[in-house]
């Protein structure tokens, strides 16, 4: 049995958060049992579900971007209630990480090198000799202040204080990309499930099945955009619990999520 597990809004604490309100209704009315929980409190070290989660239910998490530790912390209270985390820490950091999935379809992808946190990158850029340059950490860009792209090496220390500043944490460290002449307005998102890749509307292509072929995690997202050059490149993968609804529709999400994990599941004896 899959149960799906959302925040809940910090006001009302037994209601989800708004941010994922629609969606909520939308997988109810698809059939699914719904829990919420305080991410405040969960946070400050109490996990407490409303309703109360099933025992050995498989739990889907639907909700805000978790940290490494903060995703152990809440599998091991799933489990303390008697449930179990559908997706494991380690495939959960297996999309979330850029580092984890990049290797699998480089080709795919602008080309990126991975530093610690402690590396002299200004250093780094002078020897890639690229004349421009994004970078992020293992999970996400700088999307305020300076953003992430820089054109000279000089600039990255400046970038890199702003993402301390902003983001409160370098995580995992730094992954710089390389600068590709992409077309705006042209990204879209596509999950994956148990393998299978879906369109919010229109056909997969066929970038998204070869991926979709290589990553085998059961869950996940994956972003593309087209190059002025005609070609589609992947720009992101992410572990789809924490991925947003970007181009979809509650309810044509809601039943992905019911053929894979309800109308796949086997009959309760």
């Amino acid at each position: 049995m899959t149960h799906l597990l959302y925040p809940s809004s910090p006001i009302r604490t037994r209601k989800p958060d708004e941010q994922y309100a629609e969606e909520v209704d939308a997988v109810r009315d698809a059939g699914f049992d719904v829990s919420v929980f305080s991410l405040e409190n969960f946070q400050g070290g109490e996990f407490a579900a409303f309703p109360l989660l099933p025992l050995n239910a498989q739990v889907l998490y639907r909700g805000w971007m978790l940290s490494a530790e903060e995703y152990e912390r809440l599998a091991a209270a799933i489990t303390s209630a008697g449930a179990n985390l559908l997706v494991s820490a380690e495939e959960y950091l297996s999309s979330h990480y850029l580092p984890n999935w990049y290797p699998l379809i480089q080709e795919f992808t602008p080309e990126t090198h991975i530093f610690p946190v402690g590396a002299d990158l200004e250093t780094e850029l002078k020897g890639l000799g690229w004349p421009a340059f994004f970078i992020k950490d293992y999970v996400k860009s700088l999307k305020t202040s300076v953003g992430s792209r820089v054109s000279t090496p000089e600039q990255v220390s400046t970038l890199i204080a702003e993402m301390k500043k902003f983001r409160g944490t370098i995580e995992g460290g730094f992954c710089v990309r390389r600068v590709e002449d992409f077309i705006p307005m042209t990204e879209r998102r596509y999950f994956v499930l148990k393998g299978t890749p879906h369109a919010a509307s229109g056909n997969v292509p066929e970038v998204v099945k070869e991926c979709a072929r290589r990553l085998t995690q059961r869950f996940y997202s994956i972003d593309v955009i087209e190059r002025a050059d005609g070609e589609l490149r992947v720009v992101e993968v992410g572990d789809g619990q924490v991925s947003d609804l970007v181009g979809w529709d509650a309810a044509t999400f809601a039943g992905i999520l019911k053929e894979h994990f309800l109308n796949s599941e086997p009959p309760l004896k």
